[in-house]
């Protein structure tokens, strides 16, 4: 989630005599292809499900991404410059516990600011970018390349959600798996097991970085995930729109209203589109009808306490963590020491 940068952290200083010798083009990895049929039928089975659902991934096709950017700079919106915060005021301690010279692995790339603000005070030795299309990474890292020309790059194309294993080319020795802007939340708690456990594999002796979004108030939760302009609203029903697209289907995105609320026997925000009205939605070789208020489930996001993250680190294999959160406790920042 894009933040404006923090003042106090140096810029990273390549070796200023880098000449073409030391110049390099990012090496990119596409390690799954997404297959159309596939993605309709996983999306199918979703919308045909009991009750309807779907993978929040799909809320970011080219437009979702770039409505999202926007809710991170709604005075709603709390996560993205409290997590900018806590790394502006702790990263240098942060630093001090992450082994020398590690691979600095960013899942979730996407246009890569977040990592490339703590290249000056991580010194990486190599940066791997992570996401679910290498396509996605091509123009962020290779910008990114042209200011850091003396460190190795390399973008992988993948969904980690299901599976945290790296190609060869990210390389040995430790890493530090670089994992902000509370995604984690996306994951159910067993589900969120399954990841740490294989972020710890990843590590190869190294940790992990990652922003978790704390328990607060219905008041300050809600809000964040149904702003008062409607840019969350309209991200949401924009799924509408892809799902027509990689499905076939003729949703009306004026048939459906965006619901958001604080489950707080699950210590989750739950996103639905909820239909206005009854609701035909066809595709070419099927249909369902949608009653006046039935919903389709398109995005969980869990609220940790800090202690009971910090035992799931412990339980997923994690030697020690450490945490930092800002002055209210609404966010918190841990690494997590393999």
């Amino acid at each position: 989630m894009p933040a404006p940068a923090p003042r106090s952290t140096p810029a990273f200083e390549p070796d200023p005599v880098a000449d073409s010798a030391h110049s390099r083009l990012p090496d990119f990895v596409q390690l799954q292809q997404q297959d159309p049929a596939a993605v309709r039928t996983e999306l199918l089975q979703g919308l045909l499900a009991a009750p309807a659902y779907t993978a929040p991934k799909y809320l970011y096709d080219a437009l979702g991404s770039k409505l999202f950017e926007a809710i991170t700079e709604l005075p709603e919106y709390y996560p993205t410059r409290t997590e900018a915060a806590i790394f502006e005021a702790h990263a240098a301690a942060m630093a001090a516990l992450l082994p020398s010279g590690a691979t600095l692995v960013d899942l979730g790339a996407g246009n890569c600011e977040k990592a490339a603000r703590l290249f000056g005070i991580f010194q990486p030795r190599r940066y791997v970018a992570v996401d679910i299309s290498v396509e996605f990474l091509h123009k962020s890292l290779a910008s990114l390349q042209a200011q850091f020309p003396a460190l190795a790059m390399l973008g992988v194309g993948m969904d980690f959600s299901s599976s945290l294993t790296l190609p060869p080319q990210a390389g040995s020795g430790p890493r530090v798996l670089f994992y902000p802007g509370s995604s984690i939340g996306n994951f159910t708690p067993e589900q969120a097991l399954v990841f740490l456990r294989q972020a710890r594999a990843a590590s190869s002796g190294g940790g992990l970085l990652i922003g978790v979004d704390l328990v607060k108030p219905r008041e300050v939760l809600e809000p964040a995930y149904d702003d008062a302009l409607g840019v969350t609203a309209a991200f949401n029903r924009n799924l509408l729109s892809h799902l027509n697209r990689l499905t076939g289907a003729d949703f009306k995105l004026a048939d459906w209203q965006h619901v958001a609320f604080f489950n707080t026997g699950k210590s989750r925000i739950e996103m639905h589109l909820q239909a206005l009205h009854p609701v035909p939605v066809r595709w070419p070789d099927g249909e369902r009808r949608f009653a006046t208020g039935e919903r389709i489930h398109t995005e969980n996001s869990y609220k940790w306490r800090q202690a009971d993250f910090a035992a799931l680190l412990k339980t997923a294999g994690f030697a020690q963590t450490h945490a930092w959160t800002d002055e209210r406790g609404w966010f918190a920042v841990f690494l997590a020491q393999a």
